[in-house]
């Protein structure tokens, strides 16, 4: 049988257009199975993770690796990539990175309907809802403008849109840099370096008709497929110019460092010694990548260390507390694949940046991956410890935090 034509062009499906779009436009895919998105995960043979952040962290590290990056996943599975999702627009990316996600919006296969175009407004990121005839073009789109503003974009899809029979030929890809927050800023002025982005991007939609951008909004827009009304955001009836510059550590006039008597200070100076530049987890370990230091990049959120190393430079460093909260599933999943990855885990014993509450005894629970052990002040052991190998490798470091420090400051 002759395929259906239009306008001299056959005619497929909704799902097969966006794959095909994809596959042009996206280096590596991946995916956590569900309704409406299972086949299309299939068809651009994305690779399964243990969960939704885990795929989001690996293609986190894709795109600080300059790589364009996708992860497809269904309405509620975003829920589990929020922590690296409202911190990726602070820390930038290099490469762009599409979150396609599937909204079940006859609650067919989920145990609730969600709007997933709501989720723009809270994480400060473009959102597209294409119609079918859309499908073709939007992956380019969404990708240029995660790479223009430094931060993730969502294609949010639903059944009709993806069972709808359409034409048209994917676009052409040209792809554009995205920025890593300047590792010169405070926390604070990332923060502010993202708003000013993120003002950009209000402006980007206002002035220019943008095809199946539902967030920020833009005059006389009307959604496609609406089952929910997308957000709106007052913000964006307000100016664009910025009334400050971001802060730096010079501007602040000093950057946060360690506690007098950090048991861990060997290890940085080894890490510093070996040119390891690794993927730094939330807590004490942030201030590796301040004066006098400078070893690594700020990372995605809590656990997020390892799956994002997997796919960048290799290398994660991360506390003990860290690894309990979220990481244990990253290592999992790091494991199963086969991945080469050096995860240092500072073991402290306790919750170093919040007042020191005891944190769980790791070894029980990653015995499985043989860790190597060494003491804080053995820097020939640690040394020895901290050579990558071609498969997951864990160096649990222990040393106790020192009694009645706190972190010093230093001028700059």
């Amino acid at each position: 049988m002759s395929p259906v034509m239009h306008n001299g062009d056959p005619l497929k499906t909704g799902e097969a257009c966006l794959a095909a779009a994809l596959r042009v436009a996206a280096d590596r895919f991946y995916t956590v199975p569900g309704y409406p998105v299972t086949s299309l995960g299939e068809r651009c043979r994305a690779v399964c993770t243990v969960n939704e952040k885990v795929a989001l962290e690996y293609a986190l590290g894709d795109a600080v690796s300059g790589r364009r990056a996708c992860v497809i996943l269904k309405n509620v599975g975003l829920n589990a990539c929020m922590d690296p999702l409202m911190n990726a627009a602070v820390q930038g990316l290099a490469g762009g990175l599409v979150i396609v996600v599937g909204d079940d919006t006859e609650v067919r296969g989920s145990q609730n309907a969600q709007d997933s175009r709501c989720i723009g407004r809270v994480a400060e990121m473009p959102v597209f809802a294409p119609g079918a005839d859309e499908l073709a073009t939007v992956t380019e789109t969404a990708f240029q403008a995660s790479e223009r503003f430094s931060r993730i974009a969502m294609v949010r899809v639903t059944p009709a849109v993806l069972s709808a029979e359409t034409p048209g030929a994917p676009s052409a890809r040209d792809q554009q840099k995205g920025t890593i927050a300047d590792p010169l800023l405070t926390m604070r002025g990332r923060t502010e370096a993202a708003e000013i982005q993120r003002r950009e991007m209000v402006q980007w939609a206002q002035k220019k008709t943008v095809p199946a951008l539902v967030y920020p909004p833009h005059k006389g827009h009307v959604p496609s497929c609406s089952t929910v009304s997308p957000p709106t955001d007052e913000d964006t009836k307000k100016g664009t110019g910025m009334a400050w510059a971001p802060e730096t550590m010079q501007s602040r006039g000093f950057a946060r460092t360690f506690c007098r008597g950090c048991p861990y200070l060997p290890l940085l100076q080894v890490m510093q010694e070996l040119g390891l530049h690794p993927i730094l987890d939330i807590g004490c370990g942030l201030l590796a990548k301040n004066l006098p230091w400078k070893v690594g990049t700020a990372g995605y959120g809590l656990g997020s260390a390892p799956a994002v190393a997997a796919t960048s430079t290799g290398v994660a460093l991360m506390g003990d507390y860290a690894l309990m909260h979220s990481g244990l599933s990253a290592l999992a999943d790091i494991h199963e694949k086969g991945l080469p990855v050096l995860v240092v885990i500072v073991e402290n014993g306790v919750l170093g940046m919040t007042g020191k509450q005891a944190a769980p005894d790791i070894l029980p629970y990653i015995e499985w991956a043989s860790p190597v052990i060494a003491d804080s002040a053995d820097t020939d052991a640690i040394r020895f410890a901290l050579v990558p190998e071609d498969r997951l490798k864990c160096v649990i470091i222990r040393g106790p935090c020192p009694e009645g420090e706190d972190h010093e400051t230093v001028e700059c």
